[in-house]
């Protein structure tokens, strides 16, 4: 077994970890404090190459792999969890399903122009009555003359509505069989369709400064040809690009981790009480200890993980564990070391508030760490 990350992804890993020092870090808590998602950083992060990473060149790509890509992720997570989640759902959400799925058409016509930071895409897949049961999904798309008709609405979709936002792909009810069994297809649909609205969400108490929607669907109509793979597949598209998503969401809470950590270590080693740094107390330096080996244990898991996906063989299961455990060991760090700076981890001049806020999210997006369980107890013959 080889643990050694290549040259290429240290390389990544140094080059995300600078710009995010440099560029985000300055500007986190500010746009935190407004809830204002940043169509300038996200430009950056374009011209840095981290949008379609692992696609190929021929489509704005730089055909690397998926582990370069969660080493993106991470290394974004480690100072700030809403550009991290703007990465990774554009990456896994808006970009997968179209490059996993689409035409050699629909690739080209999409695909160049969401590597670049310009434009971003979204899944519409969450809607208020259908959560942790997507197949609740009441959204339902009709063909008729060449045209699908789609009416209903999406909820909590990220990359939805900001002024870059291009579109998003969407789940749908297309037919409901006489047992009452769905059919689910998934449509493209772009932005100034007719029909088609979006909302911003606000009030939110994390990733505060990602861009989190409502999509509408009022008798919105798209050309047969918007199809995203085959009528009657959205349910394969959509738990396939979960699946993929997952690593993405267990490298934020990676990252999230991380950076709580060092910040913990930090301050605790500055911090003096009783005439000598709280690093010293034990009972300190056991909370860091145990932050430091539920990190590194999580960081093999996910990698691993990745080392399956890269190498063609099923990791469904391990993207379940990886997400769930990296979920929770961001939680567990996030909350110790919000301990460790004692009132001042309470108060929003310390980034360490602002992790402890924005890991909550992370054990429940992309399927809750009941639903994670619930995968990973069916891959265990439960």
């Amino acid at each position: 077994m080889n643990f050694e990350l290549t040259e290429e992804q240290e390389l990544i890993r140094q080059t995300v970890r600078d710009f995010s020092e440099k560029e985000i870090k300055p500007v986190a808590q500010e746009l935190d404090e407004k809830g204002s998602f940043s169509p300038e950083l996200t430009k950056k992060i374009g011209e840095l190459g981290l949008f379609g990473m692992y696609l190929p060149e021929k489509y704005g790509g730089q055909g690397l792999d998926t582990l370069s890509y969660i080493i993106a992720v991470e290394e974004m997570a480690r100072v700030d969890g809403s550009q991290a989640a703007t990465l990774a759902a554009h990456n896994s959400l808006g970009i997968g399903p179209l490059y996993y799925y689409g035409t050699e058409e629909q690739k080209l016509k999409y695909l160049p122009k969401l590597c670049t930071g310009d434009g971003i895409w979204a899944f519409g897949l969450t809607e208020p009555d259908a959560g942790s049961d997507s197949r609740g999904s009441k959204t339902t798309a009709k063909l008729a003359d060449g045209k699908w008709t789609i009416n209903g609405s999406k909820i909590f979709i990220t990359n939805g509505s900001a002024d870059i936002s291009l579109g998003s792909t969407v789940q749908a009810v297309t037919n409901i069989y006489p047992d009452g069994k769905k059919e689910f297809t998934t449509i493209i649909v772009e932005k100034g369709t007719p029909g088609y609205k979006t909302v911003q969400m606000h009030g939110k108490m994390m990733w505060r400064a990602s861009d989190t929607s409502e999509l509408y669907f009022d008798a919105c109509e798209v050309p047969e040809e918007n199809l995203l793979g085959k009528v009657g597949q959205g349910s394969k598209i959509m738990l396939s690009t979960l699946d993929n998503g997952r690593l993405s969401i267990a490298a934020m809470g990676l990252g999230l981790a991380q950076g709580a950590f060092e910040m913990a270590l930090q301050y605790a080693q500055e911090r003096k009480q009783f005439g000598k740094p709280i690093s010293k107390f034990q009972i300190n330096a056991f909370k860091l200890a145990d932050m430091a080996m539920e990190i590194e244990l999580a960081r093999n898991l996910l990698y691993k993980a990745c080392w399956l996906k890269d190498n063609a063989k099923p990791f469904a299961k391990e993207a379940a564990m990886s997400k769930l455990y990296c979920s929770e060991v961001a939680r567990r760090v996030a909350d110790e070391a919000v301990q460790i700076h004692g009132g001042y981890g309470l108060m929003k001049d310390y980034p360490i508030e602002r992790f402890y806020r924005d890991q909550r999210l992370l054990q429940i997006g992309e399927g809750t760490s009941e639903i994670q369980r619930l995968v990973i107890s069916r891959y265990i013959g439960c």
